[in-house]
């Protein structure tokens, strides 16, 4: 079982996270069928938090207390609030899986928390908008690696648009190896196509499963 350390916080923006959550959870169209992420929801502290779309949540443990291994991700989705101090322990806790074997997955609002942080200053990098971040985060200084693309994968970080769930679904997946190439391939083109026959090429990818899988 590996685990994704979901971190949770005010005005988190639902849809952003879900196909990371939904395939990773799920394991329906991953390669190995026995493969499952369990999910942890981290905070700052252990207060419940309410998102963008009025869902109340409370942390599973405070993100202190975390410690993502090898396959494991640390998963950051948008806010409005990813910029107030008291998000400052789960910036702590970034810098310190981004030195492990461990992914971490920011997209929007969590991509500006890092920009201002300076873990994006020497590293390639996206988010909504390099002006927005020069404007919002005033100790940024990586706009020489700033990438203009909905998602960009540099070694165990991958950042995201706030406009491009689906793209920072599948850099993540990419990134973790859980899909083979025909049924990412089939998955992404699926989702940003809506073409009926990539359904059938991502059915037609997956692995043979048993009767009691």
């Amino acid at each position: 079982m590996k685990t994704i350390y979901f971190v949770i916080l005010d005005t988190l923006s639902d849809w952003e996270a879900g196909h990371v959550l939904a395939e990773l959870g799920s394991g329906r169209y991953l390669k190995d069928p026995s493969l499952r992420y369990d999910v942890v929801l981290c905070g700052a502290t252990l207060n419940p938090i309410t998102t963008m779309g009025g869902l109340h949540m409370v942390p599973d443990v405070v993100i202190s207390e975390i410690h993502p291994g090898a396959g494991d991700l640390l998963l950051l989705p948008g806010a409005d609030t990813w910029l107030d101090p008291a998000q400052d322990p789960v910036i702590t806790k970034v810098r310190e899986v981004l030195r492990s074997d461990a992914g971490v997955g920011a997209i929007c609002g969590a991509t500006m928390a890092l920009a201002d942080a300076g873990l994006l200053d020497n590293r390639p990098h996206t988010s909504n908008d390099p002006t927005v971040l020069k404007m919002f985060c005033p100790r940024y200084k990586g706009g020489d690696f700033y990438v203009n693309e909905p998602a960009v994968t540099d070694g165990n970080l991958i950042t995201a648009t706030g406009f491009a769930p689906v793209e920072f679904a599948c850099h993540i997946f990419r990134r973790l190896e859980v899909m083979s190439p025909a049924t990412l391939d089939a998955w992404y083109n699926l989702f940003t196509t809506r073409k009926p026959e990539f359904f059938y090429a991502l059915m037609a990818s997956l692995p043979k499963r048993s009767e009691n899988q």
